[in-house]
């Protein structure tokens, strides 16, 4: 499911401004700004084409909703499927993961989320998961207190991992379930990777912590 490279995406980019930030850093400690108002802040970190994230800010319009991707090509079909459904709530940040403290002052943000996250298999690529200990410690500098990480996967190895790297840094765990879509539930809002391993039966885990 990886999206191919589109050409001059970073150029068409520019043409979705009102939705689209690039790079994120001149917003630091001024994100209320960007919403015109002081709801609180989640951040989905990978948004793919944006399912998700979208979803959210319908449901919720009295929350502010950031989704971060790393590549061009991925911001610009996000920011595509929304050009007929502007989201006061929600904007797309085209940013990698590793400068998030650079794009937000400490607390700015309530709520986190990792959704189908690469799993980075092998040991010696362990830093590079999303739940190592780096990012880990940069949450928590960013995360409001109580601050809250929601993790959804379908690799039984990063969970358990995820869920050792939580609790050896204190998070609090607050829910979890081993086989989230054993039953249907029209509340539990899908990425597209999580409806195609649905129609897959594959098992997808979930857990909620707290800081």
């Amino acid at each position: 499911m990886r999206l191919r490279k589109i050409k001059q995406a970073d150029v068409k980019l520019t043409a979705f401004f009102d939705i689209v930030i690039l790079g994120g850093e001149q917003n630091r400690g001024h994100w209320q700004d960007v919403f015109a108002n002081n709801h609180p802040i989640y951040l989905e970190i990978g948004m793919g084409k944006g399912q998700f994230i979208s979803e959210h800010a319908r449901r919720h319009p009295d929350i502010n909703y950031i989704g971060l991707e790393k590549y061009d090509s991925i911001v610009l079909k996000a920011a595509q499927r929304l050009e007929k459904e502007f989201l006061p709530n929600l904007r797309l940040l085209r940013a990698d993961a590793k400068n998030l403290e650079l794009i937000f002052q400490p607390g700015e943000i309530t709520t986190i989320f990792l959704n189908f996250s690469d799993p980075w298999p092998k040991e010696r690529h362990a830093k590079r998961r999303l739940t190592f200990d780096n990012f880990l410690r940069t949450y928590e500098q960013i995360l409001s207190r109580p601050g809250i990480i929601e993790l959804k996967t379908d690799n039984r190895h990063l969970f358990e991992y995820s869920l050792l790297k939580f609790n050896e840094h204190g998070y609090r765990l607050l829910a979890i379930n081993l086989h989230l879509h054993e039953q249907a539930n029209p509340d539990v809002i899908t990425t597209e990777y999580e409806d195609k391993f649905i129609n897959e039966n594959k098992i997808i885990y979930y857990m909620k912590v707290e800081l």
